[in-house]
């Protein structure tokens, strides 16, 4: 006999731990007596309190999203004609209105004396898991949104500055270059700047006008204490 030690238990403990913790029912529906029974976590997965109603196909069927239904069907009839193990995903609407997607497990087995068979399962609540993917691939695409935003914006504010032209026309000659060559607004933004970067620079031309540009920067004018104090007495 085996036996596990306190360290190995805490160690197992711990793997077991890790990830996002699903909701996790049972349930059972005899094919000979049409009796269904389910455990409160199935319950709570359909929204409802744990006996709110009875266990059956038209509770379940109720609270399947309308795209899932046929699929259901099948996959009971597959259960019970094949009796080998099913895995399937199925979204149910809950009583608050909310879709959550479901992970079901049927397996078909007889009874000892011969009866029909009954099917049973367990039914897991992934929805966390779903979610936690739409929010991972929602932060990608903001972060590629964003880093394409700056690319872009650096190799506009260059164009602007060498050619002398506002912003609309220097997002012109970057699209330009891109349509020239099928590559995307940040794909050359990020080719021009790199090619700049690799090079010379812009020249001492250039270098010069962006030292007086740079000179001509003056202090704003802010106003004083008592100054914005009479202006906010004068816009009241």
């Amino acid at each position: 006999m085996t036996t596990t030690s306190p360290a190995d238990t805490d160690q197992l403990a711990s793997a077991l731990a890790v990830g996002t913790h699903l909701l996790t029912g049972s349930y059972r529906a005899e094919a000979g007596t049409g009796r269904w029974s389910w455990s409160d976590e199935v319950d709570a997965m359909l929204g409802q309190q744990p006996g709110a109603i009875e266990p059956g196909p038209e509770a379940l069927e109720s609270r399947l999203h309308p795209d899932d239904r046929d699929r259901v069907v099948h996959d009971a009839v597959r259960v019970l004609s094949t009796g080998g193990p099913v895995v399937t995903a199925r979204r149910v609407v809950d009583s608050h209105g909310r879709t959550r997607t479901l992970l079901v497990t049927a397996q078909a087995r007889r009874t000892r004396d011969g009866e029909p068979p009954e099917v049973a399962g367990y039914v897991v609540d992934v929805t966390p898991v779903q979610r936690e993917a739409v929010q991972r691939d929602v932060r990608r695409a903001l972060d590629s949104a964003f880093v394409s935003a700056a690319a872009i914006e650096r190799a506009k504010g260059v164009l602007m500055a060498v050619h002398g032209v506002d912003e609309g026309a220097a997002e012109s000659l970057l699209t330009e270059a891109a349509g020239a060559t099928g590559a995307t607004l940040r794909e050359a933004a990020t080719q021009m700047m790199a090619h700049l970067a690799d090079g010379e620079g812009f020249g001492r031309g250039a270098k010069e006008a962006v030292r007086d540009a740079l000179a001509a920067v003056k202090p704003a004018k802010r106003p004083h204490v008592h100054e914005a104090q009479l202006a906010r007495r004068r816009a009241a």
